[in-house]
């Protein structure tokens, strides 16, 4: 019966999108307030109704339902319980089921927050809304039902089970981050609609977008790291972004969005670049489904996407009607949105940001380009061209560390021009220390990116730290406070400016630990019990070789002991070859996963992968790699998150 009460409730959903759309546009033409209350409660209705059918799927899982087709597909009775949860946006139909429920979750906090204010463009961003959650539910209903019951002549014992590589704590946490980021763009996105639409852009549409688009980007931020951690941790290939078309499809709405939160500081202070906002929020909320797109057409080959499905025609549609119907109401309201205002100077703050802007806009057509290029060479030609992880490094490299450098060059300009003597006062320390920094690696024998990119940290980590140093101490003249008190105060004053300078330290951090990648070693080897294997001045024996059944799987585990260059033991690793769905009669249903382990230092991981074992001649086939530097990718992405926290915590008014 609760499989019933699901499909029905997605069913009516459907029905009831169609009718708020319909009685807004109603509204909208006569004014009478009852079709406006009644269309809003109908778009309440779509959400709630949206938000069962999710809760009612994910009993079916925690319970393995196995009449439900999706639940026999990815649970089994050995899953565990956290894993049976994850399993709701583990395939296509439960994932795009999420999708719609994030979005609805979404739509009842933007309603309600918005009931008493608003009023003119709410009509609109209903109607925006309920669009995107009626695409969505158009698919659940006819191209990809979560309630189908399961296709079999008898009755289904217990079910194929979940894909060991999804079976890791992270995958509990990184797929809902990145669907709170991706699914949150449609919020600024129907507001930005709606303003256009009305002719409406008042400061407290204003502050809506920033603070959505704000929580949103930091949102698909927190996804994406937490991505890269999956990878790490679980993959076994020793690193964290492989240019992998998935993971393109969540960075290039990161990369407008991020140009596009650095460009609406300029429109928020001097009212300028209206129109490029508004096309940068198209094309963010754009990416976001072409994103959708990419993962669940089945045209990528990726270890994140689902397989083959004739969804993919679908959602390319869709992606042209938003691109054309956005960008004609965005073409017949230029002139409302033209700004009469105009950069002054090529050395201001709003320069620096412009430039900043048209990096990452660069840099995100790179990425687009390198994501679809395989698929047009097949179209056209008939061959895959597959473009791989070094044309990627090669091409955004380069961009990267411009926008490294950019990072520290904005907080040095000022608004509207920067003065001959500004410019020297403020960017002699911060170039020299720059240059010292470049010196002391060149004698040390570092070259080309390397070299730059840790000068160019060094450069921004100076220039972050004298915007603090001159806040503090203006506090501390000003307001006869100690340094730790003028810290805290100075931030809790501008939470916008400091935040966004603790987010660039992150970044700074981040950009150590992707440059620390240039100096990995890797070793493959086969060992014996009592056996030893060297590499980069570590020594690494096996005494052990035990073996454990688990719940659901088996696991061989190897026991070693890492020692320094002079002998010392510094930890003992245990990486294991695990086996799922190990009582399987069927040899071909049994899957094979490495599940690895990794001593983590600030200076290096020692990361240690069980490849495979000899039974017979008991050996054990190990990988070793050494990875300096990786733990700053994860401490930057820690301030990271810190930083935009701190810019997003609303102030709080208080006395001087």
């Amino acid at each position: 019966m609760t499989p019933v009460i699901g499909g029905l409730a997605i069913n009516l959903a459907l029905g009831l999108a169609f009718v708020s759309i319909i009685l807004h546009f109603f509204y909208l033409r006569n004014g009478d307030g009852r079709l406006f209350l009644s269309g809003q409660r109908a778009a309440l209705a779509v959400s709630l109704l949206s938000i069962l059918a999710t809760l009612i799927l994910a009993q079916l899982l925690i319970t393995s339902n196995f009449d439900v087709d999706y639940v026999a597909h990815y649970t089994s009775l050995e899953t565990p319980f956290i894993y049976k949860i994850t399993a709701l946006w583990a395939g296509q139909s439960g994932s795009l089921l999420f999708w719609l429920f994030t979005l609805s979750v979404y739509a009842v906090i933007t309603i309600l927050q918005n009931q008493r204010s608003q009023h003119k463009i709410m009509p609109w961003v209903m109607i925006v809304m309920t669009t995107v959650q009626l695409f969505f539910l158009i698919l659940i209903n006819y191209v990809s039902n979560p309630f189908i019951p399961t296709e079999a002549d008898f009755v289904v014992a217990n079910g194929l089970g979940l894909n060991p590589l999804l079976q890791n704590i992270t995958m509990a946490f990184h797929p809902p981050m990145l669907y709170l980021g991706y699914v949150g763009f449609t919020i600024p996105f129907s507001f930005s609609i709606a303003a256009m639409a009305e002719r409406d852009m008042n400061a407290l549409w204003m502050r809506t977008v920033r603070q959505w688009l704000l929580f949103v980007w930091l949102m698909l931020s927190i996804g994406i790291i937490l991505g890269g951690w999956w990878a790490y941790q679980e993959l076994g290939w020793g690193g964290y972004w492989a240019w992998d078309p998935v993971e393109n499809a969540s960075f290039m709405p990161w990369l407008t969005g991020t140009a596009l939160l650095h460009s609406i500081i300029i429109q928020e202070k001097k009212d300028m670049l209206k129109v490029w906002n508004m096309a940068l929020i198209i094309i963010t909320f754009t990416l976001c489904i072409f994103g959708t797109f990419l993962t669940r057409s089945g045209v990528m080959s990726s270890v994140h996407s689902f397989t083959a499905s004739s969804l993919g025609p679908i959602f390319l549609g869709f992606v042209f009607l938003i691109l054309v119907v956005s960008f004609l109401l965005l073409f017949n309201r230029k002139s409302f949105l033209q700004s009469e205002k105009r950069i002054e100077s090529f050395t201001s703050r709003e320069s620096g940001f412009l430039f900043n802007n048209v990096v990452f806009i660069v840099m995100c057509f790179a990425v687009f380009w390198g994501t679809i290029f395989p698929v047009i060479s097949e179209a056209v030609r008939g061959t895959k061209i597959t473009v791989g992880a070094p044309f990627f490094n090669q091409v955004n490299i380069p961009i990267g560390l411009v926008l490294l450098l950019l990072t520290g060059v904005g907080p040095l300009l000022v608004w509207r021009r920067t003065s001959n003597q500004s410019f020297i006062r403020n960017f002699t320390t911060p170039i020299v220390m720059g240059l010292v920094s470049a010196l002391v690696l060149y004698i040390f024998n570092i070259r080309g990116y390397v070299l730059i990119s840790f000068s160019l940290s060094a450069f921004v980590l100076t220039t972050i730290g004298f915007e603090f140093f001159r806040g503090i101490r203006s506090r501390m003249t000003s307001q006869k406070e100690n340094p730790i008190i003028a810290f805290w105060r100075l931030i809790r004053k501008n939470r916008s400016r400091y935040g966004g300078y603790i987010v660039h330290i992150g970044i700074v951090l981040m950009f150590v630990g992707f440059t620390g990648h240039s100096f990995d070693s890797e070793k493959e080897f086969g060992l014996k019990k009592g056996d030893s294997e060297h590499l980069s001045g570590y020594s690494f024996t096996l005494y052990n070789v035990r073996e454990e059944e688990r719940p659901n799987h088996y696991a061989y585990i190897a026991d070693m002991i890492v020692a320094d260059a002079f002998g010392k033991s510094i930890v003992k690793l245990h990486p294991e070859k695990r086996i799922y769905f190990h009582r399987n009669p069927n040899p071909e249903r049994r899957q094979p996963h490495s599940e690895l382990d990794i001593y983590s230092t600030i200076k290096q991981d020692i990361y240690s992968i069980f490849n495979s074992i000899d039974l017979e001649n008991e050996v054990a086939y190990l990988k070793i790699m050494i990875n300096p530097l990786v733990n700053w990718v994860w401490y930057g992405g820690y301030l990271f998150v810190l930083g935009t926290l701190v810019a997003l915590w609303p102030p709080r008014k208080e006395k001087s």
